[in-house]
């Protein structure tokens, strides 16, 4: 027979009071008690109190006795973190968290009480329904149900094909589009390249006129000056 104490929520880290349970665990109880009260570690009181715990319940509720009683289970789990801070330099706050654990003793004096096992009922065997001439029927109508689904099936790949078909004639229209578009901005790229050569030789020839005009004009000047000398010599 067993009985079983816990303690939730104490303040000891899971790691130290792990520690402390691991020096106990499948000794006899009274020498675990002894143990626990001569161990350094601030943990053994916590555990100390849940060990005591489960022998006072194995004693009181079961009617064990004391001296039998082994530590058969006894184990930590870890409970909600407590959340601080810790004020540090320039104002900042280092987190502090504080953790929990819930110890958990089971102990036994190694008797094993056996439980009534209640057979199972037997279920009525209940007799096998004699053929009827409706089965060969249900058959028949199984088999014909088939042959109208494969038509569909049919069916189905032919719209398959027909969609796939479909994409690839558009695939093909598209593919075209942008050859006529290619051609297209080629045919104007050539057209704009033409007319400023065009621009540039009529921007040329504008120069060349006007170097010629200016040379004629030196010309008549000069003349002028020589014709206005000879008058007056």
């Amino acid at each position: 027979m067993e009985a079983r104490a816990q303690a939730r929520y104490v303040r000891v880290t899971p790691m130290k009071a792990r520690r402390v349970i691991d020096l106990i665990r499948g000794m006899q109880a009274g020498d675990a008690q002894d143990v626990l009260r001569f161990a350094p570690q601030a943990a053994s009181e916590p555990v100390g109190k849940v060990l005591a715990s489960a022998i006072a319940n194995a004693t009181n509720n079961h009617g064990m006795q004391a001296r039998d009683l082994v530590i058969a289970q006894a184990f930590v789990d870890e409970g909600p973190t407590l959340k601080r801070i810790r004020p540090r330099a320039q104002g900042r706050a280092y987190r502090v968290g504080k953790r929990t654990s819930h110890i958990t003793v089971v102990v036994s004096d190694g008797v094993v009480i056996e439980q009534e096992v209640r057979p199972a009922k037997a279920k009525a065997a209940t007799p096998p329904a004699p053929k009827t001439a409706e089965e060969p029927a249900k058959k028949s109508t199984a088999k014909k149900s088939t042959a109208k689904k494969t038509p569909d099936t049919s069916a189905a790949k032919k719209t398959s094909e027909q969609k796939s078909a479909e994409k690839s004639t558009a695939k093909k229209s598209t593919a075209k589009k942008s050859t006529a578009k290619k051609s297209t901005t080629k045919s104007t790229a050539k057209k704009s390249t033409t007319k400023s050569t065009a621009k540039k030789s009529t921007t040329k020839k504008s120069t060349a006129k006007k170097t010629t005009t200016k040379k004629s004009t030196a010309k008549k000047s000069t003349t002028k000056k020589t014709t206005a000398k000879k008058e007056e010599g």
